[in-house]
């Protein structure tokens, strides 16, 4: 008979960081899969000497199924680099989708197109060159214009001090159904810091908090660990307002 409240002790490998890159290595052999294209945006990622904190080919697979899970048209993303995750999403919005992307560094945005051009899906990416900020301020204007209908799906991958304010732009184009997805949300368990000075601490937890007090969303989120070592994602859905 099971007994669910026995502590079970797990046997294998020890659990460290190389292992978890190991692991990371194994799953992306036997079941992501990339093609040479993602190799290709990494390589001139790194002829750039453009920092290498792009996301994980799984979990740029997982932004892939998400946008395909969710029938989502029309993908917001905070934070482009080289277009890594870019690539990801909009093969998945397929050929009369969009991908909106917002780029704060002109030479990102640079090496970005090229690999985007190249992967053949740069005519359906807008890349937004500019600080994140006033670029969605300037993107809400064109949604309430009537330049733009609402995003299916938004990623959230910039600077973490910044993604509570980017939550509140992004709502203002959603609608019920959107999904909304935020990267880079446990930092090695500094986000338990109450005390934190670190902007970027300080505005994760807000993002977390503000998710979790919004009535219009229905949110979680989930811990990782990886070649990028411990960290974490949330996801949320816009519900309709209550009646």
């Amino acid at each position: 008979m099971d007994d669910s409240s026995t502590p079970v002790t797990q046997s294998g490998p020890d659990r460290t960081t190389s292992s978890w890159a190991d692991v990371d290595a194994h799953l992306e052999h036997s079941i992501v899969r990339p093609d040479d294209q993602f190799a290709e945006v990494q390589r001139r990622a790194q002829e750039a000497s453009m920092p290498g904190i792009e996301v994980s080919s799984g979990t740029g697979k997982l932004l892939g199924l998400l946008t395909e899970i969710s029938g989502a048209r029309r993908v917001l993303e905070v934070g482009t680099l080289a277009g890594f995750s870019t690539l990801w999403m909009a093969r998945a919005v397929g050929e009369d989708g969009e991908v909106v992307t917002c780029e704060s560094e002109p030479a990102h945005a640079d090496v970005a197109r090229t690999n985007l051009d190249a992967a053949g899906v740069g005519d359906r990416v807008d890349i937004r060159v500019g600080a994140a900020e006033q670029t969605l301020e300037q993107l809400v204007e064109e949604f309430r214009g009537g330049d733009g209908a609402a995003f299916d799906l938004v990623f959230l991958d910039a600077d973490k001090a910044g993604n509570p304010r980017y939550l509140q732009l992004a709502l203002q184009m959603a609608r019920p159904g959107t999904v909304i997805v935020g990267d880079n949300v446990v930092r090695d368990g500094a986000v338990l810091d109450a005390d934190s000075s670190d902007p970027d601490i300080r505005g994760i937890r807000q993002f977390l908090q503000d998710q979790g007090d919004d009535p219009w969303l229905e949110a979680t989120a989930v811990q990782t660990v990886g070649a990028k070592g411990w960290d974490g994602f949330s996801l949320a859905v816009v519900r309709e307002p209550a009646s």
